[in-house]
């Protein structure tokens, strides 16, 4: 299982979808559609990272037995590491909001 998105396809449904839902319900006047549900979205994510990290060291293991190509090995492996950068960066973000909205005053 890979992850073959870009970071702006990652954003598309959060910034697109979500805003796009919330303009559409308040221009049609109470019509509601069903906009995506961010913490399913992030659950969806990390699971997609663990999928992406444990098939980097699945094929690793299959590297080394001589199973699998070093090409195969290399993207697999490589497709972890921008998996987890991305986990970091969205994990970082996520810490840099909670800190500032526990700075504002009440």
């Amino acid at each position: 299982m890979t992850i073959g998105l870009p970071v702006g396809a990652l954003l598309t449904p959060i910034l697109g979808g979500a805003g796009a839902a919330s303009a559409g319900a308040g221009a049609a006047g109470g019509s509601t559609t069903a906009s995506p549900d961010f913490g399913a979205y992030l659950k969806s994510m990390a699971a997609d990272t663990v999928g992406a990290l444990k098939t980097g060291e699945a094929m690793s293991i299959a590297g080394m037995q001589g199973k699998a190509s070093t090409q195969q090995v290399v993207e697999a492996v490589m497709q972890a590491e921008q998996s987890l950068h991305a986990a970091v960066a969205i994990r970082d973000k996520v810490v840099g909001a909670y800190l500032e909205i526990s700075r504002m005053s009440i």
